[in-house]
């Protein structure tokens, strides 16, 4: 059972840089509810942090395909950070799993990949209104200082709809 409050207050420090330190629980799970437009971070069965999210361009279903614009549904792992990003800060999810390829493959497409939680891109073109990545989950540059910090490599994520 997930609980809504949010427990205390969570320590970050570095505040004047985008790289800060976390010294709190840890997270050991990431919740993602795409139809609710929310992201939780969580210690076990407690909210940590929470945050809005937009989405892919095609928000509703699965990703299944290059290009589709959908975020993917399921279940992945925080497998990679990039500090160097297009976007302010972004972590990798391990999209595409074996399923997601045998599908793609079966159908003669490709799933593409590259999907990540990130913050608004690096350039003058900012991503516009809800839901404008290209699959990835997007939230406030000073939330994904926050989740950069925060989340570890091999974090598992779980995505609904």
């Amino acid at each position: 059972m997930l609980m809504v409050a949010l427990i205390g207050a969570v320590a970050l420090s570095g505040c004047s840089s985008k790289f800060k330190t976390y010294n709190g629980p840890e997270v050991t799970h990431v919740l993602v509810n795409k139809g609710a437009r929310r992201m939780y971070l969580l210690h076990h069965n407690q909210v940590l942090k929470a945050y809005d999210i937009d989405l892919g361009f095609a928000p509703e279903g699965h990703k299944q395909f290059q290009g589709d614009g959908k975020t993917p549904e399921g279940r992945y792992v925080i497998d990679r950070r990039n500090p160097n990003s297009d976007f302010h800060l972004s972590i990798g999810l391990d999209y595409p799993n074996m399923r997601d390829r045998a599908y793609a493959l079966a159908q003669g497409k490709t799933p593409g990949g590259d999907i990540f939680i990130h913050g608004r891109p690096n350039t003058k073109k900012k991503g516009n209104g809800p839901d404008w990545t290209a699959g990835c989950i997007s939230v406030k540059d000073r939330e994904i200082e926050d989740i950069y910090a925060m989340v570890k490599n091999g974090t598992p994520i779980t995505i609904t709809p």
